[in-house]
């Protein structure tokens, strides 16, 4: 039988989803995610099948994964899928006092004291991490996010879809940050976990570069740019070749050319698969007119340098939707002719002229994010500017209970 030609551009989406668990009192990591694999399939594995959803182990034990089993023509249909499984792991979980943790960063986490790395399947790639890395880290054991996968069947597709996407990464943070407080007490920024990442590869900064990916065009010229200094950088320290160059790729989106998908990376998960959908029907509506020209085209888009886009995101990952965006060249590319705009305003601008192509579950979702803020506006405002550890333990708990019931924060 021959192989399956590969997806056309927007023509599914892969969507995985990470949660941490913790002690439902103390909300302290639990490393337990094999035990919980172990419930269901009665051994310690790394994978669990069921159905259209499939659960899976990250870096870390105390992180389980969720994810379309293939990828999804509807995103919207996948709200009750994930929203059953979260209540299916939170069953189990309970058994043991656990329970899943939402938002992309634990407020009171230890990363030197609590991390411990998964023991089992693939550990010799996270064992490599650890060695190069050390991965008692806020920037490796201490953030979950929402990847999406998004396919292209040639070059011509790549192009388009990855210049839209180096496009689009500086404001996603905007909608989706959720990690304002680490080490007990706030940051200082919206989405602290893309603030610990931007540095928790320093020793060799080839394999995330700029954050923002470089602007290549097709897949010789992704080798010879981007996976081509990636092996060179991790070759004296991978003498036996564990690591994959796809793997090691960590920019904010990566080229995943063995399953014809670009990965965008930058997205912190929400407080329930409501919200985290929403923002993915989203991002994928703005793609579509960005590849489609409907603003400008594919060609002006891809005159834009990875360090100018990283300057901007440095800004959003700080204010969120507050920050104000002052390159009127950048509004200009999502058809906002104005001097200067907040993030926030971007996104209401995109959002009333593609939210025609959403969900009305997703577009009530977004609206709620525009006008009460992203998720780390309204945890602070929950929390306070200075917060006890029992006033932070009480906000998550109420975190943990939207998960639970599918519903955004109020």
């Amino acid at each position: 039988m021959s192989e399956r030609k590969p997806y056309g551009l927007f023509e599914v989406t892969g969507i995985e989803l990470e949660y941490m668990v913790v002690d439902r009192e103390t909300l302290r990591a639990s490393p337990t995610v094999d035990l919980l694999f172990k419930d269901v399939s009665g051994a310690i594995t790394s994978d669990v099948e069921r159905g259209d959803v499939d659960w899976s182990n990250e870096l870390v034990a105390h992180v389980v994964e969720l994810k379309t089993a293939r990828p999804t023509p509807s995103i919207p249909s996948y709200r009750e899928k994930f929203a059953s499984e979260v209540r299916a792991i939170d069953a189990l979980l309970a058994k043991r006092g656990l329970m899943l943790l939402p938002t992309a960063a634990h407020p009171l986490f230890d990363p030197f004291t609590e991390t411990v790395i998964w023991p089992h399947d693939n550990n010799e790639i996270y064992a490599l991490y650890n060695r190069i890395f050390d991965c008692r880290g806020h920037g490796w054991s201490n953030l979950q996010s929402v990847h999406l996968n998004l396919p292209f069947a040639n070059d011509e597709e790549f192009a388009k879809l990855h210049t839209a996407i180096r496009l689009l990464l500086p404001i996603i943070p905007a909608l989706s940050a959720s990690s304002p407080i680490l080490d007990g007490k706030p940051t200082g920024h919206m989405d602290a976990r893309m603030e610990a990442y931007l540095h928790h590869q320093e020793r060799l900064p080839q394999l995330m570069g700029a954050l923002i990916p470089e602007a290549v065009l097709n897949e010789e010229e992704y080798y010879r740019e981007i996976f081509g200094p990636i092996g060179k950088a991790l070759a004296p320290f991978d003498p036996e070749g564990i690591m994959d160059h796809q793997f090691a790729n960590s920019r904010g989106a990566i080229a995943r050319f063995d399953r014809n998908a670009i990965e965008i990376r930058v997205v912190d998960i929400q407080e329930c698969p409501g919200a985290d959908l929403a923002i993915a029907e989203l991002i994928v509506e703005t793609l579509k007119a960005l590849v489609d020209g409907r603003w400008v085209s594919n060609y002006l888009q891809r005159a834009w340098h990875q360090n100018d886009l990283l300057a901007i995101f440095k800004e959003v990952i700080k204010d969120a939707g507050a920050t104000p965006i002052h390159r009127k060249e950048f509004l200009l590319m999502f058809g906002m002719d104005r001097p200067e705009a907040t993030a926030r305003d971007l996104w209401a601008h995109i959002f009333a002229e593609v939210g025609t192509g959403m969900s009305s579950d997703a577009r009530t979702a977004i609206t709620h994010i525009l006008d009460h803020g992203c998720l780390a506006q309204r945890i602070l405002a929950r929390t306070g500017a200075e917060p006890d550890a029992e006033r932070i333990k009480d906000v998550y708990k109420e975190l943990a209970a939207c998960l639970r019931e599918d519903r955004q924060l109020q």
